[in-house]
């Protein structure tokens, strides 16, 4: 039984660096251009970064990001395999390219590294769904499971968390293409919050229109309990995620609970971080949770 491995993961799983990194989970860092600077993912590090991040975008400026490149996941790899074998869940490909990378940064290490093994593994999550992945990775990792039967158990539960979300405002989702220009105008004028989940390939599919952020909210919660199921360990535990509107996150906890009491007392709020925040924008609030297999 090998249980000596590093788990690792990248900076958009969007739960404290100290958390994870605390977890004994290694983490590599994206970055986002602002104002012309590059600019690392903070994850909680600073107090006053996501504050900043959020005025920036109010006064006009526009965040950018782009994918992890493989020579930074061959630095990254290198310094890990130099200790251990390794995990690393990635980034789902339904929000980045970047996983193509990893994989061949992986594989161009294992002649340097022969005695050693890598996973790399496409999540096919985003944001606080993908760091609820992790967290329970590491969950089944302390238990004492070794290195195929985590491998193993991501694989199999990665599609069992899902990604349900609402927006309200459009502007990011207008910048990258997720939403028409005269849609997202009209949409914001009428107050329109687009419901959207994640589908089987990580990707985002808006699939109904909601009238007002109470509306939205309310159908955001009967999506839990539609989809929510108690499947055991690790499955009890549901991540709220907000893009600068805690009041809202704080609006669709009570509801959640209200639904499905079987998450009273587990739903924790989280913030966006400002890799995710720089496509979906401010008033974006996202629930993950464990259910059956998410579907095409």
């Amino acid at each position: 039984m090998n249980n000596n491995f590093i788990l690792s993961c990248e900076s958009t799983v969007d739960l404290p660096y100290s958390y994870i990194t605390g977890r004994g989970i290694s983490v590599l860092f994206y970055t986002y251009t602002m104002d012309g600077e590059e600019i690392l993912d903070n994850m909680g590090r600073d107090q006053n970064a996501q504050a900043v991040f959020y005025e920036k975008i109010e006064n006009g400026s526009l965040p950018s990001t782009s994918q992890i490149n493989t020579y930074r996941y061959i630095e990254y790899f290198d310094k890990l395999l130099e200790k251990s074998d390794v995990i690393h869940i990635a980034f789902g490909s339904g929000m980045t390219p970047s996983v193509a990378n990893a994989i061949e940064a992986a594989n161009t290490l294992k002649s340097k590294y022969p005695n050693r093994r890598i996973s790399v593994i496409d999540s096919l999550c985003s944001s606080v769904g993908y760091g609820l992945l992790t967290e329970s990775a590491a969950d089944y990792k302390d238990s004492g499971a070794d290195f195929d039967e985590v491998e193993k158990w991501i694989v199999d539960h990665r599609l069992n968390i899902h990604h349900q979300f609402f927006s309200t405002d459009l502007t990011m989702f207008k910048r990258s293409g997720r939403v028409s220009g005269p849609a997202a105008m009209f949409g914001t004028i009428l107050g329109i919050c687009p419901l959207m989940h994640l589908n089987s390939e990580g990707r985002i599919i808006a699939y109904e229109k909601s009238r007002g952020k109470k509306t939205a909210i309310h159908k955001t919660a009967e999506a839990v309990k539609t989809n929510y199921r108690d499947m055991g360990a690790y499955t009890k535990k549901c991540y709220i995620g907000h893009s600068n509107c805690e009041e809202l996150a704080q609006a669709a906890k009570a509801a959640i609970e209200e639904k499905v009491p079987a998450l009273n007392g587990n739903i924790f709020i989280a913030d966006i971080g400002t890799i995710v925040a720089s496509h979906c924008g401010p008033g974006t609030v996202a629930v993950f949770f464990y259910g059956e297999e998410r579907k095409n």
